[in-house]
């Protein structure tokens, strides 16, 4: 494990039966109150976006955006969100996706993506990977192309490594921390 590593996984808090029993809960906001770990994920992250010749930071609902925009400040990328169904104004492409019990829909800016654009998605956990699976039939619809998929956490256990990495096309899934 790296010193990145180590220090990351210092400050990702488990918090017990949430948001219901039987759930072990990985808060990161003990990591964002420090100032030295979330540079160093910001950084990380950074040099993401930089290897994969990312053009645009994609940030998912709602900790990609608080993960994804200074990732884009940094590289000196242009941030686009990702938001719930209904929470943009204006023109929007949306796409569905199914969750464990129901479904849901994700939206982002039409004129925010063009043909030209290489993607690079930032979310902090990559679980099953609907959400994110999503947002890349999203990116498409609009025309770009997706640079790549970086996450803090991925939860190696429910297997959503190989839903994305079969909608990516050979794009590289990062995560900093497998648990």
């Amino acid at each position: 494990m790296t010193g990145v590593e180590e220090l990351l996984l210092s400050r990702i808090r488990d918090v017990a039966d949430y948001p219901e029993p039987g759930v072990m809960f990985k808060d990161i906001t003990p990591l964002l109150a420090d100032p030295a770990a979330f540079t160093a994920l910001t950084d990380a992250f950074a040099q993401i976006a930089e290897r994969t010749g990312a053009t645009k930071v994609v940030g998912l609902e709602a900790r990609g955006f608080i993960l994804g925009a200074p990732v884009a400040v940094r590289a000196g990328l242009g941030f686009i969100p990702v938001r719930k169904a209904g929470k943009l104004p204006g023109a929007t492409l949306s796409q569905a996706y199914d969750l464990e019990y129901g479904s849901a829909e994700i939206e982002v800016h039409a004129e925010d993506l063009t043909a030209g654009d290489r993607v690079l998605i930032v979310d902090d956990v990559l679980a099953t990977g609907g959400t994110a699976e999503a947002s890349i039939q999203l990116i498409h619809r609009a025309g770009a192309e997706v640079a790549g998929v970086a996450v803090l956490m991925e939860l190696g256990f429910l297997d959503g490594r190989p839903r994305l990495e079969a909608a990516l096309h050979g794009a590289p899934v990062e995560a900093l921390l497998t648990i």
